[in-house]
This record gives structure tokens, sequence and C-alpha cells, in this order.
């Protein structure tokens, strides 16, 4: 079957609608973090999984793999298990090789990137009993979709592993699960992914490596707007730079301008003006304490299940049933 595709909005169009907005607001420039995620960026990030100072994906892949087992015991077969970011799936195998015991598996990854889905497909093509289907949408599109293919109480489970949701703003992640929410049934399961808070200095190094991984990604986005938009920004006058912010329990990437410089963007109709030292937010990503992430659950209309939380790299696994 083929990917399902969202023909009512132009993502081109959208991508400039969002860069101008972004670049030309008044106060803090931003773009937002899903921009991040081209074919380059999509393999700079799964590069930056690897480093050692990034220990985040390796906790979220330790509970998967010694725990897959006993989480979706927590939850009636599903008859579709649908993925929201699934990259490039080698996390998910896990879980998929649990379900599988019991019984078939109808797996929907949703991905805006058709590089990661190609690369979702290719890793989890060996999975034995597992029915592959990538969706090509924005995450709620998407999961509407798949939740409209299931019979008369059919069971979901969606995934959203790694540490996505903390990369909404303030509030944001809320409203998002709430969405969620509204989408799934009585019954149905969340599992959820979030990084916990931790001494800054350590969740900066995984932001800022010294080989610079994150930087070139980082940068990519601008590199992006050059390639696709016609853009003129000249990476080696930009500089990555992550913070930790203490009110929001956040980690913030940004790109600081060098110089006072003009960047015009054809694509977009505009010029940016920079100040020396000015910045464009490219992403944030909140670090929850246990608590936090308990009120949440039920804030957006779930229970909390179970939850595992990784030693070595504090890390939670939560386990939420839709109420």
């Amino acid at each position: 079957m083929a990917p399902c595709v969202n023909v009512s909005i132009d993502p081109a169009a959208q991508f400039v609608s969002d860069v101008r907005a972004g670049l030309c607001k008044k106060g803090q420039k931003e773009l937002p973090s899903k921009y991040l995620y081209d074919p380059l960026g999509f393999a700079l990030f799964e590069a930056i999984t690897l480093l050692p100072e990034y220990g985040l994906t390796r906790a979220d892949e330790r509970l998967l793999r010694r725990h897959a087992k006993e989480m979706v015991g927590h939850v009636p077969s599903p008859a579709l298990v649908s993925e929201l970011g699934s990259g490039s799936g080698r996390k998910t195998r896990w879980i998929l090789s649990a379900l599988c015991e019991c019984e078939p598996v109808a797996y929907y990854p949703i991905e805006l990137s058709r590089a990661a889905l190609d690369t979702c497909e290719s890793e989890l093509g060996d999975v034995g009993c597992v029915s592959i289907v990538g969706v090509e949408r924005e995450y709620l599109d998407g999961l509407r979709e798949v939740a409209a293919l299931r019979g008369d109480g059919a069971g979901l489970l969606v995934l959203f592993l790694g540490s996505t949701i903390g990369n909404f703003d303030a509030g944001a992640d809320a409203r998002f699960l709430s969405e969620v929410r509204s989408v799934l049934a009585p019954g149905d399961g969340l599992l959820l992914g979030t990084d916990l808070l931790k001494k800054p200095e350590r969740m900066l190094e995984a932001y800022d490596d010294p080989l610079g991984v994150t930087a070139a990604f980082n940068l990519n986005l601008l590199g992006r707007i050059n390639r696709e938009l016609d853009g003129e920004f000249d990476l080696r006058q930009f500089e990555h730079a992550a913070r930790f912010n203490e009110a929001t329990s956040s980690i913030e990437m940004h790109l600081r301008s060098k110089r006072r410089q003009v960047v015009h963007v054809r694509r977009g109709g505009f010029a940016a003006t920079f100040a020396a030292g000015e910045t464009i937010w490219t992403e944030s990503s909140h670090k929850y304490t246990r608590r936090e992430i308990a009120e949440l659950a039920v804030a957006c209309g779930f229970r909390v299940e179970a939850q595992w939380v990784d030693d070595e790299w504090p890390f939670a696994e939560n386990l939420w049933v839709a109420v």
C-alpha cells in the first residue's frame, strides 16, 4: 500500500511561510524544530544517537529491550500499532517482536520524512508477522487516519518513543497529548518516552558534543533554507549554541550570528537582519520529573499504567491508558 500523503497542504509553501514568520519575528527569532529533519538532518541525528555524550537513545533502547514483553503485557493485544515519529525504527523492533509472539501486527509509522519511512521499513522488514504501512503525514493527521482503519472494538497502541514530547513549548505538550487522547478510545494505550531532569552539565554535553555533530545538525537547517528556498546564509558566519533554561527545565538549541549581517531568502521574498550575537532558536528539549509526568497523564485524559526508568541515564518509558 502506498504511503498516505496530505494533499490539502503544500509542504513547500508551509516551509516558506514558517521560515518567513520565524526569521522576521520581532524579538527572539525562531524556526520550528521539525525542519531540522530533512534527509541530511535525519542522517546527522542518527549519528548523534551514537555519540557517547548522548545517552538518551541508549537509555530508551535499554528499557525497550529489557522490558518490551512486560510493556505489551499491560495492554490488550492491539489490532493496530502506530508510531509518531518512528525515525529508523531501530528501537521499535523490541515492541513489535514482543507483540508478534501473540499474533500478527499491523504497524503504521508516521513521519514527515520519506527518507525516515524508507529506513524504518528497511530496518524492520525482517521482523516476522509484521505488516508495515508508512504514513507520510503530520503526527495528528496520520494518527486520525490510522485510527479510522480499525474495526469496532479493535485496540490501538500508540508509540511516542525517544524524547520528542520534550520538544514542545511549555503547555503545548499537554495540548498535543490531549489531542492524541481525543483520537483514542478508552482502553487504548500510549507508550511515551520522556527524558528526565539531571545535572545541567551532563545534559549540555549531550547537545554540544566535542565532535561537532550536533552543531552540524543544527547548522544544516540554514543549509536547508539555502537549498530549498534559495537562501544566502553563510554557515561560517553562524555557530551552534546550547544552553540550559532553568525556568523551563529545558535545553535550548540556538544558532548565533557571529556578526551583523543581512540574509536574503529569495523564494520567501524577504531579508532577515541579524545583530552580532543574535540567535535563532531552533529547538527546546524539556526534561521532566516523575511527578510532572504523572500529573500530565491525568490532565490529558490518561491513567499511568506503568513506568520504567533507566538508572544509567535517567529516562522513563511511560505506559498510559486512555480513560
